[in-house]
């Protein structure tokens, strides 16, 4: 499908490379720091007119008036015929945006970008099955508090049936600490999920690197990708915490509600991009 072919003089070869390597760059930083999407926005204006969605050999790629998009490695964005929901989705968000970008509105942009770039970088792909190793033993599931009555409850509603699932399914065990002392996972699990890591295609080890960001937890993300679990659930798991606090306390306007909306954003980007339409 063509739409509308309108060239902007503002619009050259690199510029959505820029701006996406700029997003990625963003996104990662918010995800390990824990800072909200809003402090992710940046001040780049909107700099095409219309967006399109064009075949290239048997592939899609999404354009901005009339030129494709590129990753932030500057691969060419193209995406199999398969994930006809994937590109639709990407020309939504380019042209949804107004006047000004909105990095957090880019989800599933970056998220594609980041798979075709984890499949033209081996060593890419090392780094972040080595990042994402690290998050088993800092796990957000590992930790169970005794009180109060309602994070009790919480913990055993949402994180129980994790530790059931992976535990049955891959016969690895996940320790469970109350203690914020720090301890290793046996070596033999993280022998078994990194075999995990390593058969996943560029597209679910790009999910399962958003995903464990987001959640800060491997098991969740491993879940979701798996779809054990689906992004909403997937939210109540890493918010345990959080919704505890909101049920005795109430909510906090501005971060609770921002923090609501992100990491259901983020995680259901992970899970559209390994759907199967």
């Amino acid at each position: 499908m063509s739409i509308l072919r309108c060239i902007s003089p503002r619009f050259n070869a690199t510029t959505t490379t820029t701006l996406l390597r700029s997003l990625e760059t963003s996104r990662r930083l918010t995800s390990q720091s824990g800072s909200t999407a809003n402090d992710a926005n940046q001040t780049l204006k909107r700099f095409w007119k219309d967006v399109g969605i064009e075949k290239l050999g048997g592939s899609y790629t999404v354009t901005l008036d009339n030129r494709p998009l590129k990753t932030p490695s500057g691969n060419k964005l193209l995406l199999p015929k398969d994930k006809a929901l994937v590109t639709s989705l990407i020309a939504t968000e380019w042209d949804s945006q107004e006047k000004m970008i909105k990095p957090h509105a880019l989800p599933m942009t970056s998220l594609a970008a980041r798979a075709i770039d984890i499949f033209n970088e081996q060593n890419l792909r090392n780094e972040i099955q080595h990042l994402l190793l690290k998050y088993l033993d800092t796990d957000t599931i590992r930790f169970y508090q005794t009180h109060p009555e309602q994070l009790v409850a919480l913990q055993a509603k949402h994180w129980d049936p994790l530790h059931d699932w992976i535990r049955k399914t891959y016969d690895v065990e996940i320790h469970r600490t109350n203690s914020l002392l720090f301890t290793s996972q046996p070596e033999e699990t993280v022998r078994k999920l990194k075999e995990v890591l390593d058969s996943l295609d560029h597209w679910h080890l790009a999910a399962m690197e958003r995903t464990t960001l987001t959640t800060k937890s491997f098991v969740i993300g491993l879940a979701l990708i798996k779809r054990q679990i689906n992004a909403e659930e997937a939210s109540l798991a890493a918010h345990v915490e959080v919704n505890s606090q909101t049920e005795r306390w109430g909510e906090v306007e501005d971060t609770h509600d921002v923090d609501y909306h992100d990491i259901r954003r983020q995680l259901g980007s992970a899970a559209c991009l390994i759907s199967a339409f």
